[in-house]
């Protein structure tokens, strides 16, 4: 008879509790332990990565949780390090759970003589040994051509569709959800789409990188609870601002919905000083403890749509059936 291969998972620094979280979740999935492998990451005196890992890994089907955010390059390096100790450990197949894909802002050459990073960490990955990529949101949809492997990007518009479901019932005819930009219409749109509800875009115009010259209102806020949309949110300048206009304009309440809380800088003490009433974000980045004790800050799970994702991937099973409220609403009943 021949061995059936189970997932295996394995972890990174960058974000143990969400790789706990789907190693439980994948367990009372499958009615079995589903653990971590035990490996060891860790940096020499001068800061170079060294990964050892303790179990056997032959013919077994690896998945790498890892996100690449802050700090960014070491975070990224682990990933690449740990994918190529398992390659030479002869594992069966490779695939990269990259809840955040660090510098997936820099998808496109907008000056003369400037990177596109975003495709050269692609090509790394790729020769690492990876040969699958699990993420989600990624900033540019285009990001999944700049790779030569299956890309499956998953959307936290459901998970957040459900949220709101459940905070904002009974009053969801007064919700609004709005853009903070012309570039995340598409985004906005289709949370919207989710929960029956009009959209407005805050069109912003800048000077120069880091400053915020006008910000102008499109559509009638008046009245609404006003619920910004966006991927990501970094040192929350820009978040803050729109919240501020769309009050001057006659929102009752401003929440945001972001599902990337990089959260770095000042980000965290403009958050809880802003007219905003809640921010919420996943946990696709680990939350540093300003994060996690910030009154106006709620942080949402991803773990489950991940466990599900990564066991239909092992299975050979559908992966867009979870961009379905419907399909996600039963793994998510009695966690949001």
């Amino acid at each position: 008879m021949p061995t059936v291969i189970e997932p295996k998972l394995i972890a990174g620094n960058s974000n143990k509790p969400l790789a706990n979280a789907i190693s439980r979740r994948m367990s009372l999935y499958r009615g079995m332990s589903v653990g971590l492998v035990d490996a060891r990451v860790e940096r020499f005196n001068d800061q170079e990565i060294f990964v050892e890992v303790y179990e056997n890994v032959r013919g077994e089907d690896m998945f790498i949780i890892q996100s690449t955010s802050r700090p960014a390059n070491d975070n990224l390096m682990e990933l690449l390090i740990m994918a190529d100790a398992l390659r030479r450990s002869s594992a069966s197949r490779i695939t990269a759970v990259i809840p955040y894909f660090g510098y997936a802002r820099q998808d496109r050459r907008t000056k003369a003589r400037t990177p596109i990073t975003a495709k050269l960490v692609a090509n790394m990955i790729h020769e690492a040994g990876i040969e699958r990529v699990l993420t989600m949101d990624l900033h540019a949809t285009q990001i999944q051509g700049f790779f030569d492997i299956p890309v499956d990007n998953l959307y936290a518009s459901p998970v957040f569709a459900l949220d709101i479901l459940k905070h904002f019932e009974g009053g969801l005819e007064d919700v609004m959800i709005v853009s903070p930009d012309v570039g995340g219409v598409a985004r906005a749109r289709e949370l919207a789409k989710r929960i029956n509800a009009p959209l407005s875009i805050v069109d912003k115009r800048r000077e120069k990188p880091g400053e915020i010259a006008e910000m102008t209102v499109i559509g009638d806020v008046t009245g609404k609870k006003c619920i910004i949309v966006d991927d990501i949110c970094d040192t929350a300048g820009t978040l803050c601002k729109a919240a501020e206009v769309l009050m001057e304009h006659g929102a009752t309440e401003v929440h945001a919905y972001i599902t990337h809380g990089v959260l770095s800088g000042p980000a965290v003490e403009r958050v809880k000083n802003s007219v905003m009433k809640s921010l919420v974000i996943t946990d696709s980045i680990a939350a540093t403890e300003d994060v996690a004790a910030a009154p106006n800050i709620r942080i949402v799970p991803t773990a489950p749509m991940f466990a599900q994702a990564i066991l239909n991937i092992w299975n050979g099973t559908s992966v867009s059936s979870l961009f379905e409220t419907d399909t996600l609403g039963p793994i998510y009943e009695g966690i949001l």
